[in-house]
C-alpha cells in the first residue's frame, strides 16, 4: 500500500497551514487523490460507473418485453454504446448488463433506482437517456403495449411526465424516419397513446404534429403552451448537456430544433408571441 500520498498531504498540509489539524486534513486529501486512486478512476470512467450498466440492463429488459429480442434492437444498442464512445472494457460492461436485463429474473425496479440515483442529481442527463431508451424501443418497429409499459415506467422513475414522453415519442416518430416523414406505425402508437392521455393525435402527413411534440392539447391556452414549451426546451438544451459525448450533444440540438420548429409553427397558427 502507497504511503507517499498520505506524506506529501501531510507535510504540505503542516507547512501550509502550520497548524497540526491542516496537516491530517492534508493527508487525508493526499491518501484520496494521490494513493487510493479515487482521482484517477472518476477521470479514467468519465463517470459511466454510475449508469452504463443500469441504462443497458433497461435497454435489455426493453428488447425482451414482448418475448423476443430482435437483431434491430441489438443494433440499436450496440450503436448506443459507440455514441457514448464506450471503449472495450466499458462495451463488455455494457453487453453484460443488457444480456442480464433479459432474464426472466431481472428486476427492473431496482434497476430503475440505481439508474435515478446517478441521473437525478445530473438533470441534463435524463432526457437524453430516455431518449436512447426510445430508440431501443422503437428499433423493432411501432411499439408494442408491453414495450411502452416500460418506458412509462422508466419516465416515471426519472421524474419524467407523461406530457414529456408522449412529446418525445411523437418527435421520435419524426426523427427516426428514413425520408425525413413519420412512420405510420409510429405515429399511430404514438397518437394512440396521446388520445388516451387527453392530447390530440398527430396527423399522419405534413411533419409531426406540433401540439403533440409540446405534449399539450390544441384547446390549451397561450400561457399553458409556452410554459410545456419552455420546460421541453430547457430539458434538451445542448449548453445543459455539460461533458456528454458529442453525438449526444448533436441529438440534443436536433431536439431542440424539433421543439423550437413545433413552438414556431404554433406561434405563426395562433399569432401569439
Amino acid at each position: 500500500m502507497s504511503i507517499w500520498g498520505k506524506l506529501i498531504g501531510f507535510v504540505v498540509g503542516l507547512v501550509v497551514t502550520h497548524d497540526f489539524a491542516g496537516a491530517l486534513f492534508g493527508l487525508v486529501l493526499g491518501h484520496l487523490i494521490l494513493d487510493s486512486g479515487w482521482l484517477s478512476g472518476l477521470t479514467r470512467t468519465g463517470g459511466k460507473a454510475g449508469y452504463v450498466e443500469p441504462l443497458f440492463a433497461v435497454m435489455g429488459a426493453l428488447a425482451k418485453s414482448d418475448g423476443r429480442v430482435s437483431e434491430a434492437e441489438v443494433a440499436a444498442a450496440e450503436k448506443l454504446m459507440t455514441r457514448l464512445e464506450l471503449d472495450a472494457l466499458w462495451r463488455r460492461r455494457a453487453i453484460d448488463a443488457f444480456n442480464s436485463g433479459k432474464a426472466p429474473d431481472f428486476d427492473l425496479a431496482r434497476t430503475l433506482v440505481d439508474l435515478r440515483a446517478w441521473c437525478l442529481p445530473r438533470r441534463s442527463s435524463v432526457m437524453p437517456f430516455l431518449d436512447m431508451l426510445c430508440d431501443v424501443a422503437m428499433a423493432d418497429g411501432p411499439l408494442t403495449d408491453d414495450k411502452l409499459q416500460v418506458l412509462r415506467r422508466a419516465a416515471f422513475s426519472l421524474r419524467i411526465g407523461e406530457i414529456q414522453l408522449v412529446a418525445l415519442l411523437a418527435m421520435k416518430g419524426f426523427a427516426s424516419s428514413a425520408g425525413g416523414g413519420p412512420r405510420a406505425g409510429d405515429w399511430a402508437q404514438a397518437g394512440a397513446y396521446a388520445s388516451a392521455q387527453g392530447y390530440s393525435a398527430p396527423p399522419r402527413t405534413n411533419g409531426p404534429d406540433p401540439y403533440t411534440v409540446l405534449g399539450v392539447a390544441r384547446e390549451d391556452d397561450g400561457r399553458t403552451i409556452k410554459r410545456a414549451y419552455r420546460k421541453l426546451i430547457s430539458e434538451y438544451h445542448p449548453d445543459r448537456l455539460g461533458n456528454m459525448p458529442e453525438d449526444l450533444r448533436r441529438r440534443a440540438e436536433q431536439r431542440a430544433s424539433e421543439i423550437n420548429a413545433a413552438w414556431e409553427r404554433i406561434q405563426s397558427e395562433r399569432g401569439f408571441r
